[in-house]
């Protein structure tokens, strides 16, 4: 693709780096097949090649973001599927990641949408304020029947998505996980030390999953430590372009683990939330005009892990095949198109005594995508209930996931129960069983 950048806006090094993404693009549109909201609404302005025009277009001319703009960026989920299907290998997520920046900074949304995001972004990165938004959410959810029906409209409005947000809440939160500052040592001969990253929402919604992580590593030789100082990730704020937010927690992290591995010494940083897991590994990429943290970013990106690339690496052996029992693999687009981890978790599950069973269309999105069951709850609605329809196909007994968010999603459409491809693990090599319930 043909750009038209000046000299002073090449300056700026991430114009410079939306120049390099641009030019790589041929138009080639094989993006568009595997689009979830092309393929939901076959406009070519909510597929990459469409939204990459608009984009272009804004950055180039220096613009500030038009309504139909923005309408177009807010639909894009963030999957990433497209990086997977482009040939030229056009890195969107950095290019997208740049536009919602500039939407923020330039764009004034209505009052209500802006309040919205507000508050997301201020309770979801907090544990605390999470757990009490999710009880106040429990108690308001039986006044939903009194809100007035929203008009139809392209923009969900505060309605749709008061809506969506009761929806979401669970009945009932389970007790809080281990604190922060501990460290659980490993079961027999020490062979090695890491982080394990407590998360936001996962904490509070299914602390259960970082405690399967734990009972797997320590009964493998693995020291585990939950890192005192660590904060959100910043992947919440920075996928709605809350840049400063995201980089300020980034920034924390990398100075509690940097802290962490200069004491103690860590083997790696591992993440049970693949949306978590994409945006740390991609700190260096993110820090990299910073010179006092550079290095340090990159550093820690090279030791972040999702948790099915380390166990991998510690020869799991089954206690107790489940011959009987079949898991549909629901492949997170974090995992598979940001990190680029497809078959891993699959083989990890087979070898340990699981009848694994692809799902058809693996690689459109639930719908999840981190707060876009909330701002965009329609289309989020029509693909997890596709979604779900896909996995109904396999008849599965369970359905394994790499991350929180997705694990809500499907679970609020199917009686079929929702649970961490690490629970799974952790069963077969001597823990306990997941607690097969679902959320309808």
């Amino acid at each position: 693709m043909k750009t038209e950048f000046s000299l002073a806006q090449l300056a700026d090094p991430d114009i410079a780096e939306a120049d390099k993404i641009l030019r790589a693009c041929v138009h080639c549109g094989f993006c568009t097949a595997t689009c979830p909201t092309y393929v939901l609404l076959g406009d070519e302005l909510d597929s990459p090649r469409g939204r990459i025009y608009l984009m272009k277009e804004m950055l180039e001319k220096d613009q500030t973001p038009t309504a139909e703009v923005v309408k177009h960026v807010d639909r894009c989920l963030s999957c990433l599927s497209c990086m997977t299907t482009c040939p030229s290998g056009v890195h969107y997520m950095h290019l997208v990641d740049q536009a919602r920046v500039r939407i923020e900074q330039r764009y004034q949304r209505p009052l209500a949408d802006r309040l919205l995001r507000r508050l997301l972004a201020f309770v979801l990165p907090d544990p605390r304020l999470f757990r009490l938004s999710m009880r106040l959410a429990r108690i308001a959810r039986p006044l939903a029947v009194l809100l007035p029906t929203p008009r139809p409209s392209a923009t969900p409005g505060l309605i749709q998505r008061i809506r969506a947000m009761l929806a979401l809440a669970p009945d009932r939160l389970p007790p809080p996980g281990p604190s922060a500052g501990r460290v659980f040592a490993a079961l027999g001969k020490k062979r090695g030390r890491v982080a394990l990253l407590q998360g936001c929402a996962q904490q509070v919604l299914a602390p259960r999953i970082n405690q399967a992580a734990i009972n797997l590593l320590t009964r493998h030789g693995i020291e585990v430590v939950l890192v005192r100082d660590e904060q959100c990730c910043g992947a919440l704020t920075h996928h709605v372009g809350d840049d400063q937010d995201a980089l300020a927690r980034a920034r924390a992290n990398i100075a509690a683990w940097r802290k962490e591995a200069a004491g103690e010494g860590l083997d790696a940083i591992l993440v049970t939330t693949s949306g978590c897991g994409t945006v740390i590994k991609d700190y260096g990429y993110l820090l990299r005009e910073d010179r006092e943290l550079a290095a340090d970013a990159a550093r820690v990106s090279a030791l972040a892990k999702d948790i099915t690339e380390y166990v991998a690496g510690l020869g799991l052996a089954p206690t107790a095949r489940q011959d009987n029992i079949v898991v549909a693999y629901h492949s997170a687009c974090s995992l598979q198109h940001g990190q680029k981890i497809t078959s891993l978790p699959k083989e990890l599950l087979s070898k340990n005594g699981f009848v694994v069973k692809d799902v058809p269309e693996s690689h459109l999105c639930c719908g999840s995508a981190g707060t876009y069951n909330i701002l965009q709850p329609d289309l989020a609605g029509r693909l997890r209930d596709r979604k779900v329809a896909n996995i109904a196909s396999v008849k599965p007994d369970m359905i394994a996931a790499g991350n929180i968010g997705c694990m809500v999603q499907i679970a609020s459409g199917t009686s079929v129960p929702v649970v961490h491809t690490i629970e799974l693990l952790d069963w077969a090599t001597g823990g306990s069983r997941p607690a097969l319930t679902s959320s309808r």
